[in-house]
């Protein structure tokens, strides 16, 4: 337990908690600038088994915000890559790579191997066949999403909220403008821990995760703010 004696000695998290991250099995779908704090922090807390689902490769441009990854690895999947990387930091716990987009087809198979899907991607597209699975599954979904120095966090499908409550009209929404090409490096940092942190709160039980919230971030004036989805 000296890996993690630090959170040990927490309240929230002590041995009966750490067991519980330990035996939990949450899938990441994107591993890019939201996924690798999230991957990060997940494996260094010591969740059991983490699933990576991406099917991009690295390139030179991802390093200004996913360092997860390093110049040497640019042309190589990044799932293979982000492994290696999580491995290196804790070889105590279990990664597996789908080296694929989640799709209709694929979504049902691969999130019934988890407790809870963690939302790494910035497709309007994909978030909603998770958010759709999820719904279906009884997982909860960690939603989050970034542009330029703003993002925001939710946790859906674990109360009354699901993405549709955000995005009511799917193809108004798929017709948006891609919202992650901008961005400053800092603003999935930020975001992807606050994901990771909901994560841990789900699997230890503590505190008050934003079920049915949407908590929000502007990193210019460092505003931030917490909507209730559900009246």
């Amino acid at each position: 337990m000296e890996r993690y004696s630090r959170q040990l000695m927490l309240d929230e998290i002590g041995e009966a908690g750490q067991r519980k991250l330990s035996d939990a099995k949450v899938l990441i779908v994107g591993v890019g600038g939201l996924g690798s704090p999230i991957a990060t922090y997940l494996a260094g807390a010591g969740v059991g088994t983490i699933g990576l689902v991406d099917a991009d490769v690295l390139s030179i441009s991802n390093l200004q915000r996913q360092v997860l990854y390093a110049e040497n690895q640019v042309g190589k999947p990044k799932v293979l890559c982000a492994k290696e990387r999580l491995l290196s930091l804790n070889s105590t716990i279990s990664i597996k790579t789908y080296h694929c987009w989640l799709t209709e087809e694929n979504a049902k198979d691969i999130i019934s191997e988890y407790d809870i899907v963690v939302d790494g991607t910035d497709n309007f597209d994909v978030r909603f066949v998770i958010s759709d699975e999820c719904e279906r599954q009884h997982k909860p979904f960690v939603y989050g999403a970034i542009c330029g120095f703003e993002g925001q966090v939710s946790v859906l499908c674990n109360g009354k909220a699901t993405y549709r409550t955000l995005f009511p009209n799917e193809a108004e929404t798929k017709a948006m403008p891609h919202p992650g090409k901008q961005v400053i490096g800092t603003t999935p940092a930020v975001v992807g821990s606050i994901e990771a942190n909901q994560v841990l709160q789900l699997i230890c039980n503590y505190g008050k995760p934003l079920i049915d919230r949407l908590w929000t971030i502007d990193l210019r004036t460092m505003d931030s703010f917490i909507i209730d989805l559900i009246f």
